[in-house]
């Protein structure tokens, strides 16, 4: 047996000598110290599959009335998905999980948004960028342990003075349960937008590039 174990490790050793003599010794450890960029766009979805989606822009189910990516996806910079999950990890402890409207959003996406709707009060101007182009914002809602979505007083995308974080009229349930979701994606640094419920942004985001970085549809 001895034998045998002793065979199978010189084989190893040969093969892995034979695969690795054509790099360099510095290419070997460039290779091992490559780490993705924390500004990098990444999928989600790879990265944790503890998430609920439910891409409204992909579909024609949302203000605009009209299906403006090509597939579902949710695309963000790796920090951004680092902070994402550490704040999904807690809801998940409480019995919720984050479910996403939207995420990242190529700016060719913003000017075809901005053309269907030239307002900036619902979409922001291509000409000067959101935070959605910089894949610093998320547009989400929680989902229970069955599914079922918190009551947050509005639909997504409900643009009336209701969606508003400061609107008093709503039942004390309501408020709780907007109230909840601040907190927790508070304290992981994202901060929520004053007129939409539904909208946080990753602070660290806010000066980095509008981009166009564009995903392949399966």
């Amino acid at each position: 047996m001895i034998y045998l174990i002793r065979f199978i490790f010189t084989a190893f050793f040969v093969m892995c000598f034979y695969s690795c003599k054509s790099q360099s010794a510095a290419e070997v450890y460039k290779n091992e110290q490559t780490v993705i960029s924390d500004t990098a766009f990444v999928n989600l979805k790879e990265y944790s599959v503890d998430f609920v989606y439910d891409m409204k822009y992909a579909t024609t189910d949302n203000f605009l009335k009209a299906k403006v990516y090509d597939c579902a996806e949710c695309y963000l910079r790796l920090k951004t998905v680092k902070a994402l999950i550490a704040a999904n990890i807690e809801f998940i402890e409480k019995g919720y999980r984050i479910k996403l409207f939207d995420c990242y959003r190529p700016l060719a996406i913003q000017k075809r948004m901005w053309k269907i709707v030239p307002n900036p009060q619902y979409v922001a101007d291509p000409a000067k960028g959101s935070i959605h182009n910089r894949g610093g914002a998320v547009d989400i809602t929680l989902v229970d342990k069955n599914g079922k979505e918190l009551d947050m007083g509005t639909p997504f995308d409900f643009f009336g003075a209701e969606a508003g974080h400061n609107y008093a009229n709503l039942p004390k349930k309501i408020k709780n349960n907007r109230k909840f979701l601040k907190k927790i994606m508070d304290k992981h640094h994202f901060k929520a937008l004053d007129s939409e419920w539904w909208h946080y942004n990753l602070q660290s985001a806010l000066k980095d590039k509008v981009a166009n970085t564009k995903w392949d549809c399966e």
